[in-house]
């Protein structure tokens, strides 16, 4: 083991490492580097060519311990002393060094809501033999729900990354609710409180400990595990209500980097938005998505409420849900919203929250020796909803990459007039749309007019485009084609489907022209500018936004003072906090919009 004292004497010089050094060490992790007498958790990734087996001597060497490989990144989570993050930056080995920051856990009438109990019972789809992995807290080992019809488990593989149990249990409960969410049968409430796809089977992934906390680097490994085992399990869908701060780009968040490499896989990516809508005075907030559903190849979820009915016309926006633009990025965000406010789900009794939220236990109609049901808020509750409804989308087209589910989800969500795109995305969840769609994608010259609930638009990038039909056979929807991109990866222009030409577009005569940038309506979403002189005269562009001079713009103009990431402290602003843990409101929200509800009795 190599003594401190004997570190390169760039780590220790006054002057600092030179920017060579400092550009291979992500922002968290350099503000680690002058507590010289603690330790840290980093993720290291090896140059590429290079197996990051090579790097254990380096970081044994300078007093590290290896904690797990993360295949997918070609890098190792550690612990080492911050004296010799700057010393291992150095080596020629190493590709970039990042913080193992932390992460924190982030249906009567949902289902009805959004259309997916229509599904079941007009379409036949249940999600049957589509394999869903909940990256969570864990799941109850025994419940009803997510038996098949009272026997035998639908989970059908589980994994500890963060004690190593085999056994499936879940110590903090909040796994258990969205596995419910996503694929509970509702037997014990004779079906009432069923999920949304209650045929899929489940691959429940443990990366929360009982208090509901964790590290990226558990969440890369279970993203690894996707992935090496998606053929095998016939893994389809990735539902993370979990989140952290956005400290970087998604280019180089380790966290971030690690979903892209599912989604090329062929892995939907589901993500939380966040509860971050709005300051401890009830005024909304902008800027507050967390990590990864600030990343454009996520599919990431707001919430909303159904306001305990299942009429679609008193749905609105949930005051917590965080709203876009991304911090670093400042991408247009959320893609969907869906119902998250009073879900009523799974319970397990011995979690904390059986505990802790004991008022808003509910009973069901069957005889148990425990509340089957429990009543929670945020957007934790709103991605499973979403996850759910892929697996339907799946289940009546298997062929659909991830570019097209996120688009048909788009192109099907209802829009509502009262809430800007940073808040909404591209509209409230339409569960029953994007499956009869889904369906249709199979046949690429299959002709259907969008019906008038269809809100029949694209969020790509920071544009919305309207006025188009998607085809099934358009370049957007390639592997090599991240969502937003301009180009495909042979530099022509990304289409997405048709768009019509004729003064009338519903007969046999009508012409259609590709639907792509040059003709999609493009409505920018996000701008920002540099202001120089009295006028502004611009140019306008997301490249040019910095925290005190950015421009919001939905349906009205929001400043800097109104934007989450313009404030000055260290987490992302959960308020009243200081530390670089980046605290993020799952389950966790203080705000008095995040208090779960518990609705009348239909």
């Amino acid at each position: 083991m190599l003594l401190l004292a004997a570190l390169p004497h760039s780590a220790s010089a006054q002057s600092g490492p030179p920017p060579e050094v400092l550009q291979k060490i992500g922002p968290l992790a350099q503000r680690h580097i002058p507590h010289v007498l603690s330790r840290s958790r980093i993720i290291v990734r090896a140059v590429d060519g290079t197996s990051p087996d090579a790097l254990l001597p380096l970081v044994q060497g300078y007093g590290g311990t290896v904690h797990k490989t993360l295949s997918m990144l070609n890098a190792k989570a550690v612990e080492l002393p911050n004296a010799a993050i700057v010393a291992l930056a150095e080596s020629s080995l190493v590709d970039y060094i990042a913080l193992d920051r932390e992460i924190f856990g982030a249906m009567e009438r949902s289902g009805a809501t959004i259309g997916a109990t229509a599904i079941r019972q007009t379409l036949g789809y249940d999600g049957a033999g589509i394999g869903i992995a909940i990256i969570d807290s864990g799941a109850t080992s025994w419940h009803d729900d997510l038996t098949t019809n009272g026997a035998g488990q639908r989970i059908t593989q589980f994994v500890d990354f963060v004690n190593g149990t085999t056994s499936t249990y879940d110590d903090y409960g909040h796994g258990t609710h969205v596995a419910g969410i996503v694929a509970g049968n509702g037997f014990d409430s004779s079906g009432a409180r069923s999920g949304i796809a209650p045929g899929a089977h489940l691959i429940v992934l443990k990366v929360l400990d009982a208090a509901g906390h964790g590290h990226i680097s558990d969440v890369i490994a279970a993203l690894d595990y996707i992935v090496a085992n998606k053929d095998t399990l016939n893994i389809r869908v990735a539902n993370l209500s979990i989140a952290t701060g956005v400290y970087e780009s998604y280019d180089t968040d380790p966290l971030t980097v690690a979903a892209k490499r599912a989604v090329e896989a062929g892995i939907v990516v589901v993500a939380a938005a966040g509860n971050q809508g709005r300051y401890s005075d009830g005024s909304d907030a902008y800027g507050g998505i967390t990590a990864p559903g600030n990343a454009p190849w996520v599919l990431t979820v707001g919430a909303s409420s159904h306001a305990g009915t299942v009429d679609r016309g008193d749905d609105t926006m949930a005051a917590f849900s965080s709203r876009g633009p991304t911090a670093q990025d400042f991408s247009a965000k959320p893609d969907v919203v869906a119902p998250g406010v009073g879900t009523e789900s799974l319970s397990d009794p011995a979690s904390a929250f059986y505990t802790t939220k004991s008022a808003y236990l509910r009973s069901g109609t069957v005889e148990t020796s425990y509340l089957p049901y429990l009543s929670l808020s945020g957007t934790s509750m709103a991605a499973p909803v979403v996850s759910g409804t892929v697996a339907l989308m799946l289940q009546a087209n298997p062929a659909l990459t991830p570019n097209q589910v996120k688009a048909i989800l788009q192109y099907t969500a209802q829009n509502y007039p009262a809430f800007d795109r940073l808040s909404q995305g591209a509209g409230f969840l339409n569960a029953h749309g994007a499956v009869a769609l889904a369906a249709l994608f199979v046949d690429p010259s299959t002709v259907y007019l969008a019906p008038p609930e269809w809100g029949a638009r694209l969020l790509w990038g920071n544009k919305l485009m309207s006025g188009g039909r998607l085809t099934a056979d358009a370049s957007a929807w390639s592997a090599n084609v991240t969502w937003g991109d301009d180009t495909t990866a042979s530099g022509q222009a990304v289409d997405w489907g048709v768009i019509c030409t004729s003064p009338t577009c519903d007969d046999a005569s009508a012409t259609w022209e590709p639907w792509n940038a040059a003709n999609g309506n493009p409505e920018n979403v996000v701008w920002g500018l540099t202001c120089g002189g009295a006028d502004c005269p611009g140019p306008w562009s997301v490249d040019s936004v910095n925290e005190d001079d950015s421009v919001v713009w939905g349906t009205s103009v929001v400043w800097g003072t109104s934007v989450v990431w313009g404030t000055n402290d260290d987490d992302s602003v959960v308020w009243g906090t200081n530390d670089d843990d980046s605290v993020v409101w799952g389950t966790s929200c203080t705000d008095p919009s995040c208090e779960p509800v518990i609705w009348p009795n239909p």
